[in-house]
């Protein structure tokens, strides 16, 4: 199988290359009856276009949502959706100098090896214009996920490089083009990217999602655990090295007396566990956590290898992003949607005769951040 296809209940296939002619997907088992317009794609797709600041690849594509299945007199019919958009920025005459060469640190050595033929045009399908799509796809599933539930997905950058936020303000994220929780900082990352970006370096960076509402009881017990989809769905996305659930590899200098987290009438003590026990939510917040390494596409020299397997200097032109994570927070939400919406609709399918069962722990913890441990 080529597995181009995510989700079980709610499959999202996608498909196209960084610059052919469109990217596209198809949804198949979206619920019936659920409004949607095309013009209620923008705003998540404008969150994670290119072009905008110039922290950001320079590449500025219209991303305009062409429904062409799926939807009828403004609601879908429960057919498969089928989304297009078109390419109008692509310049495939940047890629000219390294048809024949192996980036280092990108997919063209592994595609090679697993096609024996690859699309070197802006990295083809391993390009980050595939995300645009798993975007696009996620508008629908937040609108469901919402309207049935009252779950919410939101996300923020939480640490570029060396740089961690010094305080969290919810209403900074939106206000700043890092998705930055810190208002104060701003100026100093815009001067941190700008030494960067004249340096021809690149830096990663991590980026924090998380869902509130999720109801206690979704995820399966065993080979469908909501985190191990989690985990998979986030390290799907291009440039993803690390992904944690909750405390995370910070678990590890942790006592038990401190990672359990408690309960009482009032509700969880903590939220350690990031919303999920026995891969099942809680009815906590969902808390995922994801590492981008740095940009592997440089103008500064390096070696490598040619198709011809001779060694040479491989200088990366075009345009890039000198730190992913930057723009990866709509990605990520995205991600964190697209599991949450099947793994409804796969609770619903097996355990929807349950209903609430008691006793139920209110999920309410105070923190000064998403996620954050203890009252």
């Amino acid at each position: 199988m080529s597995s181009n296809t995510f989700g079980k209940l709610f499959a999202v296939t996608t498909f196209g290359e960084s610059h052919g002619p469109a990217i596209g997907c198809v949804i198949d088992g979206c619920p019936p009856g659920l409004a949607i317009t095309a013009e209620e794609f923008r705003h998540d797709l404008d969150r994670r276009a290119t072009g905008k600041t110039r922290h950001t690849s320079a590449r500025h594509e219209a991303d305009e949502v062409e429904i062409l299945s799926g939807v009828y007199e403004g609601r879908t019919t429960g057919t498969p959706i089928a989304l297009l958009i078109r390419n109008t920025d692509a310049r495939s005459k940047d890629y000219a100098n390294i048809a024949a060469q192996f980036r280092p640190g990108h997919a063209d050595y592994t595609y090679w090896q697993k096609y024996g033929h690859r699309d070197p045009r802006g990295g083809g399908r391993s390009s980050a214009r595939e995300t645009t799509m798993r975007v696009a796809a996620a508008v629908i599933a937040k609108k469901w996920l919402l309207e049935k539930f009252g779950v919410r997905v939101r996300g923020y950058l939480a640490q570029i490089g060396e740089i961690v936020p010094r305080g969290f303000d919810a209403a900074a994220i939106e206000a700043n083009p890092f998705f930055w929780p810190d208002a104060g900082q701003v100026a100093e990352l815009e001067s941190y990217m700008d030494a960067l970006r004249k340096s021809g370096d690149s830096v990663g960076a991590r980026v924090t999602v998380v869902a509130d509402g999720v109801p206690p009881g979704w995820g399966e017990p065993i080979y469908g655990k909501l985190d191990g989809e989690l985990a998979a769905a986030m390290m799907s996305i291009n440039a993803v090295k690390g992904v944690e659930i909750g405390d995370g590899f910070a678990a590890v200098a942790q006592r038990g007396t401190t990672h359990r987290d408690e309960a009482t009438h009032d509700g969880f003590l903590s939220n350690h566990a990031g919303g999920i026990l026995g891969g099942i939510s809680t009815g906590q917040q969902v808390v995922c956590s994801v590492a981008f390494k740095p940009t592997s596409s440089l103008r500064l020299p390096a070696r490598g290898l040619d198709v011809e397997g001779n060694e040479v200097e491989i200088v990366t032109t075009g345009r890039h992003d000198p730190c992913v994570g930057i723009r990866a927070t709509p990605i990520c939400e995205a991600m964190l949607a697209l599991v949450l919406i099947d793994q409804a609709l796969r609770h619903r399918a097996q355990c929807g005769d349950v209903g609430d069962v008691t006793p139920r722990i209110p999920s309410a913890v105070h923190a000064s951040k998403p996620g954050e441990g203890k009252r």
